[in-house]
């Protein structure tokens, strides 16, 4: 009976245990971004009880199903990093019990870290010293919501050589650091892509990364004093200058700026990024008051005369507007006596070309840029100040005249072709002069009637023809060493009847049209040779083996048929007219000779103006006459056999012809 007393609480408290919901685990661990696949865990519900989700439960987190507890939605840790699902077991309308199922979101790589910016822009002075932090790690790092991740950065250059000037302080921290002298002037603006990345190693999986741009711009300090140019040496940071010089006449004021070696006097401000307005003044070596100095511009200028030969030494400062800095030069400047200082000319033959028929005062064109006017400018070597005293005039062609540095047309151009001027420098101060050569080219155009003087008109001279010269012509003098010296250069459309040879083409163009034409020749030539060999190879063998007798006694008034005249020879006493030369008639082609009538003879047969045919083919005895004798018995090689006389001919002083000879050694055969 004692037994049961202890034993009666313990089965009263396992009979309530059984008579309220349980289950058999309160504690879960799962990962983010893990969908639920089943429940979660099942619940003992006693018979006539209820089990519901509790007020204090996760949101739309679980849901229960019969006697199951199942996770309603895919975890995130970055959301909610615990889940609970309260149960309340009730029977009837009161809660018997109260469960309590938790469920913790483990971390997991899912994110990819993010920079607080896109492009940031950042201003960095020059004068920035190196190993200054130019932007600190809290204003480049960039967040990751994945609480475990480590960020890994990394700076990259996208202005090629940006790399050498800025770089992070470590891996892990992103501070961008000064590793070394700006210069506005070369790098006014940089540019960097800053890389971050939450694992160490590229191909680590999961890897995320993103990226931002970086711009710095350098803000230009001032750190160069005032440089005079042109620098003999600068490399950005220093300006070595050399000094001026020039030189002046003596006993002249010269009205404009001295013109000085190897420039104008001119400072700038060494930091270009500010500019600093220069001032200019003499510090020394302008005591007797020689020279003054712009202010504004630097120019050097004179305030009066230099009686003697003299040399002075400017000392010129130039210095910023804010009176930061400034620098020193020295000028130099030589008086020396202007008496035989000569103009020198850069070229000794200046090329223009004007178009034929242009008016009076039409501008020669340069020959090398036809789009520009002919400029012809000569120097004094020794006093540049004076080349604005130079004057210009043309001396020996009255065609052209000189408009200051320009070459213009004083006369109507009637003629085409090439002429040539003399112009001569004359400097008014030193009375040097210089000369050099023009060589207008007067293109040639579309003949135009344009009346003439006399009151016809004057037609256009065809290339490669002369125009005749009047007795009383003038010709321009050659001058030397221009083209064509050794021959006269004539003027082009003088008023007196001058005129220019025309000089269409070169040697060289000259010398290809005569190989040209030689080379013609001689196939002409050569199809000659064998078309004579073709047409004639028999006669020529006929004959090839006869010696042919001196041609002195060959029948020379024999005329072929179609110009033979019959006309009766003029008598002994009458005047005798040389009859024109004939023209030369192209050769027939070979057929046999025709022995063309006689006509009659005339009535006096020894008279001396007796007509007596040559062409015959009998053998006549009688002499004083040649005769052309066809003959019948010496072969079908020979047409004609020529008989000649010589002791006749060799007597044709006394009128007397010798006997007839036998067709032989005295004969041509034809």
């Amino acid at each position: 009976m004692g037994a049961w007393a202890l034993l009666l609480p313990l089965l009263l408290a396992a009979e309530a245990q059984a008579q309220v919901c349980s289950v058999n685990n309160t504690f879960f661990q799962v990962e983010e971004n893990t969908k639920p696949s089943g429940p979660l865990v099942d619940i003992y519900i006693p018979e006539g009880q209820q089990v519901t989700l509790g007020p204090s439960s996760t949101p739309f987190a679980f849901r229960i199903q019969r006697t199951q507890l199942f996770l309603n939605v895919t975890p995130d840790y970055e959301e909610n990093t615990m889940l609970q699902a309260h149960l309340e077991c009730r029977s009837g309308g009161s809660v018997v019990a109260h469960l309590r199922v938790f469920v913790a979101v483990l971390d997991v790589n899912d994110n990819a870290p993010e920079f607080p910016f896109t492009v940031k822009v950042k201003r960095v002075p020059e004068d920035t010293k190196v190993n200054t932090i130019a932007i600190p790690e809290k204003e480049l790092e960039a967040q990751d919501r994945d609480k475990d991740d480590i960020l890994f950065y990394t700076l990259q250059e996208v202005t090629p050589g940006a790399r050498n000037f800025f770089s992070l302080v470590g891996a892990n921290q992103p501070a961008l650091r000064l590793d070394q002298p700006l210069d506005f002037d070369r790098w006014p603006n940089m540019t960097f892509q800053l890389l971050v990345r939450d694992t160490r190693q590229d191909n680590a999986v999961p890897s995320h990364s993103a990226s931002a741009t970086l711009v710095l711009e350098v803000q230009p300090a001032d750190l160069r004093p005032p440089w005079f140019l042109p620098c003999v040496y600068s490399d950005g940071y220093v300006c070595v200058h050399s000094e001026y010089h020039g030189a002046i006449p003596t006993g002249h004021k010269l009205p404009r700026p001295l013109i000085l070696q190897p420039g104008p006097i001119y400072a700038v401000d060494g930091d270009r990024g500010i500019n600093q307005y220069i001032i200019y003044n003499l510090l020394r070596g302008h005591e007797d008051g020689t020279f003054v100095i712009d202010a504004d511009s630097g120019n050097l200028t004179m305030t009066r005369s230099v009686s003697s030969p003299k040399t002075f030494r400017l000392l010129v400062k130039a210095e910023q507007a804010d009176h930061a800095s400034y620098s020193v030069t020295q000028v130099t400047v030589e008086a020396r006596n202007a008496s035989g200082s000569v103009p020198r000319f850069p070229l000794s033959l200046y090329r223009g070309m004007v178009a034929r028929g242009s008016g009076v005062g039409m501008a020669v064109k340069d020959a090398d840029v036809p789009s520009q006017l002919l400029r012809i400018r000569a120097q004094d070597p020794e006093f540049p100040d004076l080349n604005s005293a130079i004057t210009y005039k043309i001396t020996n062609n009255s065609n052209f005249r000189m408009d200051g540095e320009a070459v213009l047309t004083a006369a109507p151009l009637v003629l085409a072709g090439v002429v040539y001027a003399e112009v001569e420098a004359n400097n008014t101060v030193t009375s040097g002069t210089a000369t050099a050569v023009v060589e207008i080219q007067v293109s040639e155009q579309e003949p135009s009637p344009t009346a003439s003087p006399s009151g016809g008109s004057t037609q256009t001279q065809k290339p490669g023809t002369s125009q005749p010269t009047t007795p009383g012509s003038s010709r321009t003098p050659q001058l030397p060493g221009s083209p064509g010296a050794g021959g006269s250069t004539e003027g082009v459309g003088q008023p007196d009847g001058s005129h220019t040879e025309d000089q269409r083409f070169s040697a060289a163009e000259m010398a290809a049209l005569g190989g040209v034409l030689g080379g013609l020749l001689f196939l002409a030539l050569l199809g000659l040779v064998i078309l004579i060999h073709k047409h004639y190879r028999q006669r020529l063998k006929c004959c090839s083996g006869k010696a042919l007798e001196p041609s002195g006694f060959d029948n020379k008034a024999f005329l072929p048929d179609r110009e033979a005249n019959w006309a009766p020879a003029p008598s002994a006493g009458s005047d005798r007219t040389p009859p024109a030369p004939p023209s030369p008639a192209p050769p027939a082609p070979p057929s046999p000779v025709r022995a063309a009538e006689a006509p009659a003879a005339a009535p006096d047969a020894g008279g001396p103006e007796v007509v007596r045919s040559i062409l015959t083919k009998e053998r006549r005895p009688e002499g004083g006459y040649k005769a052309v004798w066809f003959g019948e018995d010496i072969g079908a090689e020979a047409d004609v056999v020529i008989l000649n006389t010589p002791a006749a001919d060799a007597d044709g002083d006394s009128g007397s012809e010798g006997a007839e000879a036998e067709p032989g050694a005295d004969s041509t055969y034809i």
